[in-house]
């Protein structure tokens, strides 16, 4: 017994007590059990074990309550009713949606929101993160976003590069468009290593990227990459018809250069509009492209239209080329609209009236408003891809020089071995396709400048043909649509004795009543004639309408050449 109270006696000290996240000193055993109860030795009492518990549950619940608020309100759960809890130290954030504390008169605190007030909080919350990010994304340093930058391709950075300043300089690295030139443009692999003095040429390549300026690299992927689209549509347009003298493969080359039609609008004072063409077909010979829509302009402040080809900057034949990538726009033609009201009118029906310009377009006009309702052009195979792709927006695509093949040996020569391709259509039908070979003239065929090519001669009935199906031109508008009757498109391609083009042209035309008596004995019905004029010639067609049949006859047929044209083709003086 005396050596048990000698080692209790000699017992160290406790330690000091520990202090937990508050800085609050944990009480000790004694602290716990409060006043000890009268009672035997050896026997704890269960309200100081209760007293611990309590301070133990307290503490807990200020954790709980704390990792509550640091949680994002879109995580947090439903409140507790937690009476026992004591309330949490101030924070200096405005408290979340879920807060165990009871909000105040005037705060913001809601324990209990509503579906409504949820969304609203969140398009805030969104609304407020997408700021920061911006702000964020703008202050990152430059070597970050260039690391960023290095993952795009090529059209991705040229649509970054109009951002802003700062981006479109950070766009023009020469270190990014240096990797994307040798990607697409790296040499034949083979199997052999490299030596000594290519791999010096590799470094040197590398080390003289600080030398180039800002945007080379990026200058000459896009300059090789236009030049690699076009090789790739030259080879197509190389294989020639034998009845057309046309490309055989016109189709396919439009649809791999991506190839589309735009028309650009001009006011008066300067104000531009851009019409995407709404719908386009295919024919034979030609092109038709129309443009309709509810937001043209007003036709009495409109001074000029530009057609213009429209084609992506990057080639990709396995992609559709979208509207938003960069493109490039070449003038096609240009029209001037001040005296539209007085250019040649086509035909009407009940609702628009249409208005012909020279090449090959056609407006038309509602009857009432005396607004646009559409816009038609027609577009003929002829150097299509040329003088759509190969021009500027402001300058059109120059035709490149004729240089005429002298024959001192045929005294006829430029005067026979012409060759006719003739379509009539309209909305897909096709009303008279045809091919005359072996056309020519004669001298005395030639007066008032004019050389004279008869085609179908009124006077052989064997060579009348006629118009197969119901004559008309169709329009379409996004809600109306409808035919003017005795009108329709008609395209014109003249090989000369080369098998070259001469002359080419798509236009709309209308029928009209003749006026002079007819010289047509062998037909009775109305007769019906077709003018068309230019700078290289005009055609005179003329037809009759057969009441039995329903239906049209072409019984003349005549082409009328400007002599100074062809003494420029072929070299000689008639």
């Amino acid at each position: 017994m005396r050596s048990r109270r000698r080692s209790l006696r000699q017992r160290p000290p406790p330690p000091p007590p520990h202090k937990g996240e508050d800085d609050e000193p944990l009480p000790s055993i004694s602290a716990l059990d409060g006043p000890r109860a009268p009672s035997c030795p050896g026997q704890r009492s269960s309200v100081s074990m209760a007293t611990g518990r309590g301070w133990i549950l307290r503490q807990h619940c200020k954790g709980l309550v704390r990792a509550a608020e640091e949680m994002p309100w879109q995580l947090r759960l439903p409140p507790v009713d937690a009476a026992w809890a004591s309330p949490p130290a101030p924070i200096n954030r405005a408290p979340g949606p879920y807060f165990f504390r009871r909000p105040s008169k005037g705060s913001d605190v809601m324990l209990n929101p509503k579906p409504s007030e949820q969304s609203t909080m969140c398009e805030r919350h969104c609304a407020k993160s997408s700021s920061k990010l911006s702000m964020h994304i703008e202050g990152m340093p430059s070597e970050i976003l260039l690391k960023i930058f290095s993952y795009l391709d090529a059209v991705t950075l040229l649509c970054i590069g109009c951002v802003n300043k700062r981006f479109y300089s950070l766009a023009n690295d020469n270190f990014i468009w240096f990797r994307i030139y040798s990607a697409s443009f790296s040499p034949k692999r083979s199997n052999w290593e490299m030596n000594a003095v290519e791999k010096t040429a590799v470094s040197l390549s590398h080390t003289s990227l600080h030398d180039k300026e800002t945007g080379y690299w990026k200058k000459k992927y896009i300059v090789k990459q236009i030049a690699a689209g076009k090789t790739a549509v030259t080879q197509l347009l190389k294989p020639v018809n034998p009845y057309t003298g046309l490309p055989v493969k016109t189709k396919e080359a439009l649809r791999v250069s991506g190839l589309s039609w735009v028309i650009v609008l001009k006011e008066k004072n300067g104000k531009e509009y851009i019409m995407e063409q709404a719908e386009f077909s295919v024919n034979d010979t030609s092109v038709t492209v129309l443009w309709h829509g509810n937001n043209w302009p007003r036709i009495d402040k409109l001074a000029t239209l530009d057609l213009c080809g429209v084609t992506p900057v990057f080639l990709d034949r396995y992609k559709v080329p979208t509207k938003n990538g960069p493109r490039r726009r070449s003038l096609v033609a240009e029209y001037n609209l001040t005296n539209l009201t007085k250019s040649t009118s086509i035909g009407s029906d009940r609702l628009i009236r249409t208005f012909c310009l020279n090449p090959g377009l056609l407006v038309g006009l509602w009857k009432k408003e005396k607004e646009m309702a559409f816009v038609m052009a027609n577009l003929h195979f002829h150097l299509l891809v040329e003088r759509s792709t190969l021009g500027s927006a402001t300058v059109p695509y120059m035709l490149p020089p004729h240089i005429p093949f002298l024959d001192d040996i045929d005294q006829q020569y430029g005067l026979h071995g012409y060759q006719l391709h003739v379509d009539m259509h309209s909305g897909g039908s096709s009303y008279l396709c045809g091919t005359f070979r072996n056309l020519f003239s004669r001298k005395d065929f030639i007066k008032n400048g004019y050389m004279k090519l008869i085609v179908i001669s009124f006077k052989n009935n064997a060579q009348h043909l006629p118009l197969i199906g119901k004559v008309g031109l169709c329009w379409k508008t996004d809600v109306f649509a409808g035919c003017i009757q005795n009108c329709y498109l008609m395209d014109v391609t003249l090989l000369d004795e080369t098998e070259k083009p001469f002359w080419c042209f798509s236009t709309p035309v209308c029928m009209r009543p003749a006026t002079r008596p007819s010289d047509f004995f062998n037909y009775r019905g109305r007769h019906f004639y077709v003018t068309y004029i230019d700078s290289v010639g005009k055609v005179n067609l003329e037809l009759v309408w057969m009441e039995e049949t329903e239906e049209y006859y072409v019984v003349s047929l005549a082409l009328y050449l400007r002599i100074e044209k062809v003494n420029s083709w072929f070299g000689t003086n008639y």
